[in-house]
């Protein structure tokens, strides 16, 4: 049965993940001549392709004299980058990424605290519960299965017919299911997760499920909107990626019906953080304010239902509140469980992954 969470028990599930972070220490912007209008940063992301282009356009219109060099890859990616490189950190700011990966980070002290300008908007379960932020959420994304209709139609199926994960189990779905390798993807291991949990956690019941699902999928991808894309164009029957990478190929007349499953979806928070440095480029800063505005919030809204102000907005294909879709994700589980989890995933199912590009 789908988790009916109202906002308290969504402000008690972050509140693990906002108590494990590192020490809080170091250096912060306190004063305006700390920022600049102008120069050059580097930015990582695991946000969409075409979000980075949108909310960039937006963010030039206000600092046409900040260059922003972006690099972008799936969650895991850029998790494995940030942390190899931790003690020559490369990177100024990590925007739109998971915070379950904030949280590795943290622990390493990888990440300088800074409370952006207007972070007194951005509810509390949202961001780091240090006294100085080290991170601050943006928006949150769920398990959600993208069926391509046409597809399920030659298998004798309607997508009626998959309304929970046990239903992706259907012998007919045999090779006809693409899903997110967690560890490159936040949406494959935010699945993981979320699986893991609903069947006991620390049970062997979780792995015997991923068990008979692995018998079904025909490829593990390393992108977490790329299994919606495949749905969409007939690759595969269903895509287990997330709710905005389905609606958004739904909307572009992709013959797709998105599934939310009804046992509650896995989810995550997408996080901007400032990395620890020697020398904080000014920039920085400045981007960071800028990445919780109200404009830039207003484009985050565009495409998630969940945003980290208190007007999260409602959001086309939804019923009701999305709240009561996410699951009570234990956080603090999963980061602890993490390596290990990555770890036997890989030797059980990685014989079914895309090569890497």
């Amino acid at each position: 049965m789908k988790k009916k969470l109202c906002a308290a028990l969504l402000a008690a599930a972050l509140a693990a993940l906002t108590g494990c972070g590192g020490s809080g220490e170091g250096n912060t912007a306190d004063a305006e001549g700390d920022k600049a209008d102008a120069g050059e940063i580097t930015v990582y992301t695991a946000l969409e392709d075409e979000q980075v282009t949108d909310y960039l356009a937006k963010f030039n219109e206000t600092y046409p004299d900040i260059k922003v060099n972006v690099v972008r890859e799936s969650t895991g990616i850029i998790t494995a980058k940030l942390i190899a490189e931790k003690d020559n950190p490369q990177a100024d700011v990590v925007w739109g990424t998971a915070a379950s990966s904030m949280m590795v980070l943290d622990d390493m002290d990888a990440l300088q605290p800074y409370e952006p300008e207007g972070c007194d908007r951005i509810l509390a379960q949202f961001k780091s519960d240090k006294e100085v932020p080290t991170w601050v959420g943006i928006d949150a994304w769920e398990t959600a299965f993208v069926v391509n209709t046409a597809e399920l139609e030659k298998l004798g199926m309607t997508a009626d017919e998959i309304t929970s994960y046990e239903d992706l189990l259907d012998p007919r779905l045999k090779g006809h299911i693409v899903m997110s390798n967690p560890n490159s993807s936040g949406t494959g291991f935010l699945t993981v997760s979320a699986v893991l949990q609903l069947k006991g956690k620390d049970t062997e019941e979780g792995w015997n499920y991923l068990d008979q699902l692995h018998e079904n999928v025909a490829q593990y991808v390393h992108s977490g909107s790329k299994p919606a894309k495949m749905a969409a164009s007939g690759e595969c029957a269903v895509g287990i990626s997330f709710g905005y990478a389905g609606l958004s190929q739904k909307e572009k007349g992709a013959p797709v019906e998105v599934v939310f499953p009804e046992e509650g979806s896995g989810w995550d928070l997408e996080a901007n953080a400032l990395m620890a440095k020697d020398e904080i480029n000014p920039a920085a800063y400045t981007f960071l304010d800028w990445a919780i505005s109200d404009d830039a919030m207003d484009l985050y809204r565009e495409n998630y239902p969940i945003v980290t102000v208190e007007n999260t907005g409602e959001y086309e294909g939804y019923e009701g509140n999305p709240l009561d879709q996410l699951i009570e994700n234990d956080f603090s589980w999963a980061a602890k469980n993490r390596e290990d989890i990555l770890n036997q995933w890989m030797e059980k199912y990685d014989g079914k992954s895309e090569a890497e590009s």
